[in-house]
């Protein structure tokens, strides 16, 4: 395999990868504040749609971007009313966040477009153009690091490096911040925060919102930088598996990072390489789409150690009177 071959997965691994990561990212500020959220897929859904309409009427990827951060963070906001105010079951409420954006993007979409619950296809200033960084044409020719730096660093849209930004602010927030110690301990004990005086209630529709806002990006990116438009369904799961990977970073943001980087490879190599010949048997192509899936049943089975969750999380607060 020659060096050209390898950046190529690489680089379909960043960008596979970026969705997934901010995905995970939102369910790591939202659990560890202990609220669960299983409608990470929903928001994603939501926001890929309604970024993807946005952007086709206007013709503006940025009021685009808006409306797809709009819908999470008002779906986030459902989330926090039925989970936190009204002290239901966050496993319902997010599975019921699920289903609503599965059937209602497609109803609009089609009541919208009339294209068969797809939007138009997004062109010009309607979706994110891919940015090319200082030096990156110059150093082009460079043997090895030029070639990295040009195919694999340069050449993403913003959203991409927006994304893996978040990961070292998501640390300083929640490790180097008063608001992030206290977001840890609401999810940890949170009778000990509200007898400190500070709001439990506060602390996790802040998080909630926080979780709205990276899914709204991410949502975004799939409709408006990675694709060129909504599709049904396009999320394909990644929700889900975007949970898969926090548990098995065991919600920190570096490891984060890492296991999402791990299922973007696997996305990647069963997208670029197609009935792989071991010579022994061929590997079928659908056990190379599958591969991201198997590995998260594999990982959610519990065979990655340890994986001890917030202790609050899933567990409505009662103040005590």
């Amino acid at each position: 395999m020659d060096l050209n071959t390898v950046l190529l997965v690489l680089d379909s691994t960043v960008r596979l990868a970026t969705p997934l990561l901010l995905a995970c990212l939102a369910g790591l500020f939202s659990e560890r504040a202990g609220i669960l959220d299983i409608g990470l897929e929903g928001k994603m859904l939501a926001a890929a749609f309604f970024s993807a309409a946005v952007s086709a009427v206007t013709g503006q990827v940025l009021l685009g971007l808006g409306a797809g951060i709009a819908i999470s963070v008002a779906l986030s906001a459902v989330h926090g009313l039925a989970s936190i105010t009204f002290r239901g079951n966050q496993l319902i409420s997010g599975v019921a966040i699920n289903f609503l954006a599965q059937g209602l993007t497609v109803v609009i979409a089609q009541d919208w477009f009339a294209q068969g619950g797809r939007t138009p296809q997004l062109e010009g200033s309607g979706r994110w153009d891919s940015l090319t960084l200082p030096l990156a044409e110059t150093l082009r020719d460079v043997p090895v690091l030029g070639p990295i730096y040009y195919e694999l660093i340069s050449g993403h849209s913003i959203l991409v490096y927006i994304g893996f930004l978040f990961v070292p602010l998501t640390w300083w927030i929640l490790f180097r911040t008063r608001f992030g110690l206290r977001l840890r301990a609401v999810g940890e004990n949170p009778a000990a925060v509200d007898t400190a005086g500070v709001s439990v209630i506060g602390m996790r529709f802040a998080a909630v919102a926080i979780a709205g806002l990276l899914c709204g990006i991410a949502g975004s990116y799939l409709a408006t930088a990675l694709q060129a438009g909504f599709t049904k369904d396009m999320t394909a799961g990644r929700g889900y598996i975007a949970l898969a990977a926090l548990i098995f970073a065991k919600w920190r943001p570096w490891y984060a990072l890492m296991s999402c980087l791990l299922f973007g490879f696997l996305q990647a190599v069963g997208i670029r390489f197609q009935n792989i010949d071991l010579g022994v048997f061929e590997v079928p192509v659908q056990f190379m789409d599958a591969l991201p899936y198997i590995l998260t049943v594999i990982i959610l089975a519990g065979f990655v150690g340890k994986a001890i969750p917030p202790r609050a999380g899933g567990q409505p607060y009662v103040k005590e009177r």
